[in-house]
């Protein structure tokens, strides 16, 4: 099953795609409220509402307020390599805020304070069932599914500290979506990529992690208890523009687009923040 969130004049609302029509799950505004109904997933299903064509869909991020976004450092042995650091030990943790968040083709803001944006493609879990210190062999009763994210980055500001947050969490900057893909319908393994301008920068199997998503819902269960709707970000793969000689970094009017088979596409064009 996939569950979008969709701006409507009046106001966004939680649908359910089934093919090329979109269907109004009735009573919840978005995905995020709609998974704070343990009975989400039966409601769904059943779901009758007002339909819409998907084709030219204004989406929202699929979830637009998650109570959490924790997000994964150096979870893929490319990408550690490629920025010169060791195998973790342990998860590398660090958070981004909801008003980072932007829908799967929006346009991508380029503030004015940074010339040095980067792309990460990623994969997005998201939870569907509040827990603390959930064991791994459990991690996935708790996953409702999982969606494409870009945690766009702005790489002079991320590195003025050994904290990395300030270069993480910039104001509509992270594409989000355009579904979440219920965990019946999808397993971390498929490829994903990113692309700038039709050039692919990042392109390695979202199988490759070092840290699964199940036991970084464990992991992080165990620090904190994990809500519906309350997403992570489970780390980018090699091919980020900061690691490239010389280094490449976002520029106005270019195209990125990030995949990853089985769960979509997120297109979003790079404009100067007004």
């Amino acid at each position: 099953m996939r569950l979008l969130t969709l701006r409507t004049p009046a106001g966004t609302k939680a649908v359910r795609q089934d093919g090329d029509t979109l269907t109004e799950i009735d009573g919840f505004a978005d995905v995020g409220a709609l998974l704070a109904d343990p009975a989400w997933e039966t409601t769904a299903k059943a779901a009758s509402g007002a339909t819409h064509a998907l084709d030219g869909a204004d989406l929202a991020a699929v979830v637009p307020a998650p109570g959490k976004i924790i997000c994964v450092g150096h979870n893929y042995r490319n990408h550690i390599k490629e920025m010169g650091r060791e195998i973790p030990e342990h998860p590398t943790l660090f958070a981004k805020y909801q008003e980072s968040l932007i829908g799967p083709n929006d346009d991508l803001a380029l503030p004015q304070e940074s010339d040095t944006v980067d792309w990460e493609a990623e994969l997005a879990v998201i939870i569907g069932k509040k827990g603390r210190r959930i064991a791994e062999a459990n991690a996935a009763e708790h996953i409702a599914g999982y969606a494409v994210l870009n945690d766009v980055s702005m790489r002079d500001y991320q590195f003025r500290t050994i904290q990395w947050l300030q270069g993480k969490t910039w104001e509509n900057s992270t594409p989000f979506g355009p579904a979440l893909v219920t965990k019946d319908e999808f397993t971390a393994g498929p490829l994903m990529t990113s692309a700038v301008d039709g050039e692919i920068q990042q392109s390695t199997p979202t199988g490759d992690l070092v840290f699964t998503p199940e036991f970084l819902v464990s992991y992080i269960s165990t620090i904190i208890t994990l809500n519906p709707g309350d997403v992570i970000a489970t780390g980018t793969p090699g091919g980020v523009g900061h690691a490239q000689d010389p280094k490449r970094y976002l520029q106005e009017g270019q195209l990125l687009v990030t995949t990853i088979e089985g769960l979509g596409q997120l297109n979003n064009r790079v404009v100067k923040e007004a």
